[in-house]
């Protein structure tokens, strides 16, 4: 049954085969990641418990969206589940860089400086911090180093001292606009944050907000662990207070037992349509910690005087709350199909990041396919196992934020969503495939099988 299945999706034997053979080898990969699962589904329960969410909880309100009680609960579930002292759960953020950005606009002044420790965020973010309107990255060395923040020669830079592809664009409202400047620390060519040029950094007195991005973004650098996390924040603290720190939670929530907040981050954002949102939220983002900081960024998701206190939830408290509780096994067979992809496309020889067996703290598997023609057929192999618009072939194209064209492969329930199945990646070199989601390990198991057809039947691999 299960083969002439797999045969009317074009999965051939061979493919399937090296799929359930690489399955079998990560057995004990996969031993630990259910009670990591089980210990987070734990935490939200207790969230909800402590909470006393009630079936009264899924109505909303209308107009202003005052004494919404499900939206006022939903913020009180997400500080518990985030060990933080308040959270902004909106529908209102559209996006992951959305909910980092009025963070950043909320708490940074005229005259401060924003330091990124992790060298250069990600694409989308450029123009928000003031570094161009998602400009183009310094290239990949041709043996395929990593580009984007890591190898820029300084241990760290001033947007004044950037490429000059990044440049200031003034036109958008950036913090470069208002006098606030930006300065990042390279990662050390291991992919870790180099503690040496940040403690010389943080001597400059206007810094006054040090954050890190916690995925990989269009990178080949490890994720950073909560481990890690807790080490950049409590060396950044010993010497400097009175920064704020703040983290990029994208990608990572509930791929270990804590959560940056729980480390001693200040305060952190992310994408309801990534982890959190377990498939089902429609939309939003949230912002979680300290409770005076995340009231700063309210203000600027609304405007000052007004905050958090308004704000309608359209209907959504359900599905935010579902997805959340879905969210532990959700990320989990996520992060199978990550590490299933790794192996399967590291056995067609294909350079992987992580490798089988590194350490973990994002959903992301990396693969590095060396040509236009092999990232685009990845593409089309990740659109042909989706639940929606299968038929679809995708292109690449200009996206806002991005330099390079492009290639997305998301035939997702909810249009955008990277918890379920997709891949994506720009087209430059090393032409590195993003792979990421699947809503049960299964469809991610099918997606790297179909990815892999996809590249043999075009001649790119061989099994």
């Amino acid at each position: 049954m299960t083969e002439s299945y797999l045969c009317k999706l074009n999965i051939g034997e061979r493919v399937a085969a090296l799929a359930d053979e690489c399955e079998a080898r990560l057995a004990d990969a996969f031993a630990p990641l259910s009670a990591v699962c089980e210990a987070n589904l734990h935490k939200v329960l207790h969230a909800f418990a402590k909470n006393r969410l009630s079936d009264t909880h899924f109505g909303f309100t209308t107009g202003y969206g005052y004494d919404d009680a499900g939206r006022e609960v939903t913020e009180r579930v997400f500080a518990d589940v985030f060990g933080a002292e308040a959270a902004l759960v909106r529908t209102q953020i559209v996006s992951g860089t959305h909910a980092i950005a009025i963070v950043f606009q909320g708490l940074l002044r005229p005259g401060d400086k924003l330091l990124y420790c992790t060298g250069a965020p990600y694409d989308s973010l450029w123009a928000t911090v003031g570094i161009g309107q998602g400009g183009r990255p310094p290239a990949a060395t041709s043996d395929g180093d990593p580009p984007a923040g890591m190898t820029y020669g300084d241990s760290s830079v001033d947007v004044g001292a950037v490429d000059p592809a990044r440049s200031h664009a003034p036109s958008q409202g950036s913090l470069a606009d208002f006098g606030i400047s930006y300065g990042e620390v390279a990662l050390t060519p291991t992919g870790d944050i180099d503690y040496d040029a940040l403690a010389d950094v943080l001597k400059d007195p206007s810094v006054r907000m040090a954050a890190v991005q916690r995925a990989t973004g269009y990178s080949e650098r490890p994720a950073l662990t909560i481990e890690k996390i807790a080490q950049w924040a409590s060396f950044v603290k010993e010497r400097r207070p009175d920064v704020i720190l703040m983290a990029d939670n994208c990608y990572g929530e509930f791929l270990e037992l804590q959560e940056p907040t729980d480390v001693g981050v200040d305060i952190m954002a992310g994408s309801l349509i990534k982890n959190p949102g377990g498939g089902l939220a429609l939309s939003g983002g949230y912002v979680a910690g300290r409770a005076d900081l995340v009231e700063q960024a309210s203000y600027r998701l609304t405007c000052p005087g007004i905050g958090g206190e308004c704000g309608l939830t359209f209907g959504q408290t359900r599905t935010i709350l579902q997805g959340l509780f879905l969210a532990p096994r959700t990320v989990t067979d996520a992060l199978k199909g990550a590490i299933l992809c790794g192996e399967v496309f590291s056995r067609l020889g294909f350079p992987v990041f992580p490798a089988a067996g590194e350490a973990r703290s994002d959903i992301i598997e990396t693969i590095r396919l060396g040509s236009p023609e092999a990232l685009i057929a990845f593409c089309e192999g990740i659109q042909a196992a989706s639940p929606v618009d299968a038929f679809v072939s995708p292109v690449p194209g200009d996206m806002p934020g991005y330099a390079d064209p492009v290639i997305m492969a998301s035939g997702a329930f909810v249009s955008g969503s990277s918890i379920e199945l997709s891949a994506d990646g720009p087209l430059r070199p090393p032409y590195n495939a993003y792979f990421q989601g699947g809503l049960t390990y299964e469809h991610a198991k099918l997606g790297v099988m179909s990815a892999a057809q996809r590249l043999v039947d075009k001649g790119l691999a061989t099994v």
